[in-house]
């Protein structure tokens, strides 16, 4: 399990510029928003400024503003607005789990990755000289880094999220253990067996055919999308289809954007895919030559939609193989149990040719890590 620094009362969309503090509720829970972080927790603020663009970052130092205790969840803390605020300024609010500013941003190469709540930023606030009724924020935003094989800045990224209760807008545990791992598996610092090979050896080939599903915020595929731009091959080539219901696709283009210029190849396609639909969608049917992968994360949640999974597998396989019959795709899977009964999902795959086998563990603050199953076909899924 992981926990994030979040808002339980988030910032106003505008503040004032009578130096008045702005008024916020910090959470630390995990990643549904239903436990919550049982032990004391320093949290430290500051301020970038977001408008104006600067020509270059500017970032108060961080310094403490609280120390989080569940039994104190729901205190208002003030926070000091950034001191040389201008008006029409946009500054957004950074608050992490230790002072250094490198704790402001979630590297997913990190081997003790969640031994630490991860950080969280707002979305920007204008400060004004006149009058206002500000709104409360319904976003937040993480930022997160890819370290490089060759020891050059890494690359950094961001993730908006909801602060509403929509399960397709925020990051999921899985999501974010999984794409550690793959930041690992680039690296060459993970276990590696025969099968972990032949993952790394499909997924940084030159040529890469990979679907999402379930893709919520968009992390995993954005993530392949910039470890793949990382590949030394002059001739990348490959899509990345990254699919989930038509309620998720503003969020999930929003994050595809927004990393844009980081993947010069292969940048992650949104499109809608619903289990329940038997028709494949166009943009799946693009991959004239097969699925070399099948990506998802956090994809168990429900037992009641097993069934529709378990047959958009199949149609998806069996599309596959009917362009390249000698190539089934690899299914990676990125799971967190949180009820037993989720591991009948494994059962169910072997009954149209799928083998699940675990490849890794991805450890957070407690005996909940995120598991890494790769599935291979043994059987023919007509």
């Amino acid at each position: 399990m992981f926990y994030y620094i979040s808002f339980l009362r988030p910032p106003p969309t505008q503040a004032a510029l009578s130096g008045e503090p702005i008024l916020i509720t910090p959470q630390i829970a995990n990643d549904l928003r239903t436990e919550y972080y049982t032990g004391v927790q320093d949290i430290f603020y500051s301020w970038t400024l977001h408008l104006p663009k600067p020509n270059s970052s500017i970032i108060t130092k961080p310094m403490k503003l609280t120390s989080w205790r569940a039994s104190t969840m729901y205190k208002e803390i003030p926070v000091p607005p950034p001191r040389n605020a201008r008006n029409g300024e946009y500054w957004r609010l950074i608050l992490s789990p230790r002072m250094s500013r490198k704790d402001q941003v979630l590297s997913l190469n990190d081997q003790d990755l969640g031994h630490q709540p991860f950080p969280v930023v707002s979305d920007p606030i204008l400060f004004s000289a006149r009058p206002i009724k500000a709104t409360k924020q319904e976003r937040i935003n993480r930022s997160y880094a890819l370290t490089t094989n060759n020891g050059e800045h890494p690359a950094i990224f961001h993730i908006v999220e909801q602060t509403s209760f929509d399960l397709d807008k925020k990051i999921w545990d899985s999501g974010i253990g999984l794409s550690s791992w793959l930041a690992r598996l680039h690296s060459g610092i993970v276990a590696d067996t025969a099968l972990v090979s032949n993952v790394k050896n499909v997924l940084f080939a030159s040529k890469c055919d990979a679907l999402e599903l379930g893709a919520g915020t968009g992390i995993v595929s954005i993530v392949l999308g910039i470890l793949r731009g990382l590949l030394d091959s002059a001739g990348k080539s490959g899509k990345i289809v990254t699919t989930d219901l038509p309620s998720a696709l503003p969020l999930l283009q929003t994050n595809i954007t927004s990393s844009q210029s980081l993947y010069p190849c292969n940048a992650p396609e949104a499109a809608v895919l619903d289990w329940d639909e038997t028709e494949i969608p166009t943009q799946v049917k693009s991959f004239v030559s097969g699925i070399d992968v099948i990506v998802m994360a956090d994809v168990t949640y429900n037992t009641s939609s097993f069934p529709s999974l378990i047959g958009t597998l199949s149609r998806l396989i069996r599309f596959s193989l009917s362009v390249a019959p000698a190539k089934a795709p690899l299914i990676i899977l990125g799971y967190k149990e949180r009820d037993a009964a989720e591991r009948t999902l494994w059962e169910m795959a072997e009954k149209i040719g799928i083998h699940f086998e675990e490849v890794a563990k991805v450890p957070g603050t407690d005996e909940s890590p995120v598991e890494v199953w790769v599935g291979t076909m043994v059987a023919d899924t007509s």
